[in-house]
């Protein structure tokens, strides 16, 4: 099922509690509709009670969160999507997500359940984060699964073209977090360089040379001056001279690479 993804979510990750509320909030009013969250963030019940004081229709909003990889198990998926529905106080997500693969998961009965949960009109789609190439083709090409988005990590920093490529012949669309690598991209000289020829920060570079891939980005920012630069860049539009300085950018920098990751160039 293809779902339409506004191209810039607003990313949650770290921000736990009651300090996302106000955040949220304020992000709902300078004009975001993609809020992405997860139950690990900790935060399902502030982004839920921004969702209901912001006064934006339900249906005007795309709302992701994600499943642990500790609760794979077909019953405990299931029971840990109830938790976050109830947390988030919705009648549906449009988004979600395996947050990470677990080696000892059964995938077919993973996508099963996933499949349930669309089925019954509580999530609109389903989809994974950081699953490498075998996952991938395993889930969507010897199981059909019908998968909507793939999160990963994704910046100026890190290829995944290869990735990328497979998602893109599959009709698939790719989203990206820590698509500033982690405030880095913020201070990178040959950003900066381009940013001053489009009158835009080097942050905002990096957000739109991923926009200029096709790629969904979901940037956090708890200060509203940086939500709205943020939003700003869905205004600039990079040329071939900018394209080619950013591919001679290292593209080695992974920097989230917690001991449960999956091995990232299993073929």
């Amino acid at each position: 099922m293809k779902i339409d993804i506004p191209v810039l979510g607003f990313g949650t990750f770290r921000m736990p509690g009651d300090d996302c509320r106000a955040v949220v909030e304020s992000a709902l009013e300078l004009g975001y509709r993609h809020i992405d969250t997860a139950a690990m963030y900790d935060n399902e019940a502030a982004v839920g009670q921004a969702i209901k004081h912001s006064g934006v229709p339900r249906d005007e909003l795309f709302l992701t969160t994600k499943v642990w990889h500790d609760q794979l198990e077909p019953s405990a998926l299931l029971k840990a999507f109830d938790q976050s529905i109830g947390k988030l106080a919705v009648d549906y997500v449009d988004l979600f997500m395996v947050h990470w693969p677990s080696p000892a998961m059964d995938m077919q009965g993973v996508m099963n359940a996933l499949q349930s949960l669309r089925d019954s009109g509580r999530i609109r789609a389903l989809g994974v984060c950081n699953f490498n190439m075998p996952m991938l083709r395993e889930a969507i090409d010897t199981l059909g699964a019908p998968i909507a988005a793939v999160q990963v990590e994704y910046h100026p920093f890190l290829d995944q073209s290869r990735l990328l490529d497979y998602l893109n012949s599959k009709d698939i669309p790719m989203v990206a977090y820590a698509p500033l690598a982690q405030g880095r991209a913020a201070n990178d000289p040959v950003l900066a360089r381009i940013g001053l020829k489009h009158g835009a920060t080097a942050a905002q570079i990096a957000l739109a040379w991923l926009r200029d891939q096709g790629v969904v980005a979901i940037p956090k920012a708890q200060r509203r001056i940086s939500q709205q630069a943020n939003l700003n860049s869905l205004g600039i539009q990079l040329d071939d001279e900018d394209r080619q300085a950013i591919a001679g950018l290292p593209k080695n920098q992974r920097f989230v690479q917690p001991p449960f990751a999956p091995d990232w160039d299993a073929e």
